[in-house]
């Protein structure tokens, strides 16, 4: 641009000829001319081939893992940071910028991408923490499993909790909540949804909304005010939807192998606090967003005990003895067939009252049409019906200690096995399971083993076992003459004679 203005300058004011200025500036004349006859003041040039002295060795393998990636989802693509890395560990000692440069021609060759314009926000701390779902693809136990992962955020320092679980119902939403409380040491004064059904049953006119009412009692529990944005405004909480996609490839690509659930969701955990304490605040750029989070914990809403996140629904005891949720079905307490109880149903376990009281409690099932039993809740209907041991479908597989095994299945050659058997479990309730068993240990080292033998034992043992108290009920009256212990008054009746006198 410099040369064009000493060119232009030269001829126009100072009134220099063409070869003049080609001899003073060594230029030739032919760009003195194009110069002239132009009215650009700067010339661009544009590279027919880009030289790639420090990439070029690995374009090929970038080319392949760009390949690779051609046909999966955008969300299991492989950012340009991740494949700068990659290519770093096999030896790429150039910067970052050639890698991105290079990443996004590629990418853009099918069309450009519609940029989007945003209004920026800005919170103070405590003020307010975001919330979203996302579905991503996992390997458990050597399974492809989809797994729907909750995300949350603190606005003021940007620190990420995620956590995975096979459903998006209510109790995993309160128990997302939780969990992320716990994790952040507290709870901020406001929380941003989108309008998930879980949470709104209802939208109204503006920002009103119609919460669910047991995540309502999350919100009191915690303090919290919930905030719903307009429907179709991702924006509104483009925080954690920025991070659905971060954490998407920081954290699920390449496809995440573990056991279990559990050790999924502990692996999440330690790596939001990794990059956590890895990565610079966005606004606060020379420090990491861990060392902002621990400056917004002390203005995070603290309360003394957790919440119970769980749903609770009436359902009806089948004659089975089982009660059904989510198209599965769970055993309890034979004694409330027929009656209503309370299932409260958690992130991971089920649990069914009556009266207050636990009449059953097993893990979640999550896949559909299934049973889960507890034997031990068909135990008071065995003593009416002993022969449902055999082939009960509670009862298979039922891991005892060892010595009741052991006497069931030398019990089991007899005519009435399963009824001795019965009865050797009818006395668990009485003495308890340890006792019973250590007594079923020493029929089996006698070499005798039957009912009688096993309730001798115990009874010799323990006399006068625990039995609980049964106190008058207060309707009965109070008895002015109690009975005297006088045999001589049965004599009486014995010889047809009057009643006895005191």
């Amino acid at each position: 641009m410099e040369t064009i203005r000493k060119i232009r300058v030269a001829h126009q004011r100072d009134g220099k000829s063409i070869r003049q200025i080609a001899r003073e500036l060594h230029l030739s004349r032919n760009t003195v001319k194009k110069v002239l006859r132009g009215e650009s003041t700067e010339f661009t040039y544009a590279r027919t081939t880009q030289p790639l002295p420090k990439l070029g060795p690995y374009e090929a393998s970038l080319l392949t893992s760009l390949a690779a990636d051609t046909g999966l989802p955008s969300r299991q693509q492989r950012t340009a940071q991740a494949l700068f890395e990659e290519l770093q560990r096999q030896g790429y000692d150039g910067g970052y910028d050639s890698v991105r440069r290079y990443v996004q021609k590629r990418r853009n060759q099918a069309g450009e991408r519609q940029a989007t314009a945003f209004i920026p926000q800005r919170f103070d701390p405590g003020e307010a923490y975001q919330f979203d779902w996302s579905h991503e693809v996992v390997e458990l136990g050597g399974v492809a499993v989809k797994v729907k992962v909750a995300h949350f955020r603190l606005c003021y320092s940007r620190m990420p909790f995620c956590i995975a679980y096979y459903r998006e119902g209510l109790e995993m939403v309160l128990d997302a909540h939780v969990q992320a409380f716990a994790f952040f040491g507290g709870s901020a004064r406001r929380g941003i949804y989108d309008n998930l059904k879980t949470v709104v049953t209802k939208i109204l006119q503006g920002k009103d909304r119609t919460f669910n009412g047991r995540f309502l009692q999350l919100a009191s529990h915690y303090l919290v005010e919930p905030v719903a944005c307009t429907p179709a405004a991702g924006w509104e909480k483009g925080q954690v939807e920025n991070q659905v996609q971060f954490l998407r490839q920081r954290l699920f690509v390449p496809r995440r192998k573990c056991a279990d659930l559990a050790e999924l969701n502990d692996g999440l955990r330690d790596g939001c606090r990794t990059l956590a304490a890895g990565h610079r605040h966005p606004e606060f750029v020379d420090r990491k967003i861990a060392e902002v989070c621990a400056e917004e914990q002390p203005r995070l809403l603290r309360v003394s005990a957790s919440f119970e996140g769980y749903k609770e629904l009436p359902v009806r005891v089948s004659t089975t003895s089982l009660v059904a949720y989510d198209t599965n079905r769970y055993s309890v307490d034979a004694a409330a067939v027929g009656r209503t109880v309370m299932l409260r149903a958690y992130a991971d376990r089920i649990v069914v009252v009556e009266a207050g009281t636990v009449i059953g409690e097993h893990s979640r099932l999550f896949g559909r049409h299934q049973v889960r039993y507890d034997p031990w809740h068909y135990v008071g209907v065995l003593q009416r019906k002993p022969g449902a041991l055999r082939n009960g479908a509670p009862f298979r597989d039922w891991e005892l200690p060892a010595p009741l095994s052991a006497v069931r299945q030398a019990l089991g050659a007899g005519a009435d096995g399963d009824r001795q058997f019965v009865g050797i479990l009818g006395a668990i309730a009485t003495y308890g399971l340890e006792t019973v068993a250590a007594a079923c240990a020493e029929a089996l080292a006698i070499g005798t083993t039957s009912r009688d033998v096993v309730l001798n034992i115990l009874g010799r043992i323990h006399d006068s076992p625990d039995l609980p108290v049964c106190e008058t009920p207060q309707h009965l009256p109070v008895l002015t003459d109690p009975p005297l212990a006088d045999c001589a008054r049965y004599d009486a009746l014995l010889s047809r004679g009057g009643h006895a006198a005191r």
